[in-house]
């Protein structure tokens, strides 16, 4: 390319994007879903062209959040979601439910239980006794009862090797004497 000897780079004009600027991208369902207006379900990992966008005044830990929007299958309704890095998954905003998961359920429940017994223990150091022995009694259960499964395993699984011989040999002798007549 040829150059001209006046040429300033500095007097282009730059292009001025805006900072909430949509782009189309292909991704995939992250979770399961049904559409709100039609009802149709849509599969984790069906696969979308969506339009993609940086949230304005949403930051976890300096990350951006980014906001998705796809259309529904059947009946192009518009369905949003937005990433959720604390919880590493995503959140749904709006045009579709979310469907049941137990084990996310599960884990939210169990974190609960955990901050309870934390400040628990934080306020009572008699409690904090009293779950030691609690989860040192509930060790030992378990202990036992995987012990007894073992035994239970280690006599069942007494094979008397002897007695099938002599079974496969008594058959092979019926078949022999079958195969005479």
């Amino acid at each position: 390319k040829y150059y001209p000897p006046d040429f300033d780079p500095a007097k282009i004009p730059k292009l001025k994007l805006p900072k909430d600027r949509q782009y189309v991208v292909r991704l995939m369902a992250p979770f399961n879903m049904r559409c709100k207006t039609c009802g149709e379900y849509i599969y984790k990992g069906k696969k979308f062209n969506a339009r993609k966008e940086t949230v304005q005044n949403e930051v976890y830990l300096g990350l951006p959040i980014f906001r998705f929007y796809i259309k529904c299958t059947r009946c192009l309704a518009e369905i949003t979601f937005k990433t959720d890095p604390e919880n590493t998954d995503y959140t749904m905003e709006h045009g579709a439910t979310r469907n049941f998961q137990a084990e996310k359920l599960l884990e939210e429940e169990e974190k609960r239980m955990q901050k309870e017994r934390e400040e628990e223990e934080l306020n009572n150091p008699m409690k904090v006794l009293e779950n030691r022995t609690k989860d040192s009694k509930l060790e030992m259960e378990v202990l036992e009862n995987l012990q007894e499964l073992k035994e239970l395993n280690q006599r069942q699984a007494n094979v008397d090797f002897e007695a099938m011989l002599k079974q496969y040999k008594e058959y092979e002798e019926e078949q022999k004497r079958r195969e005479q007549e």
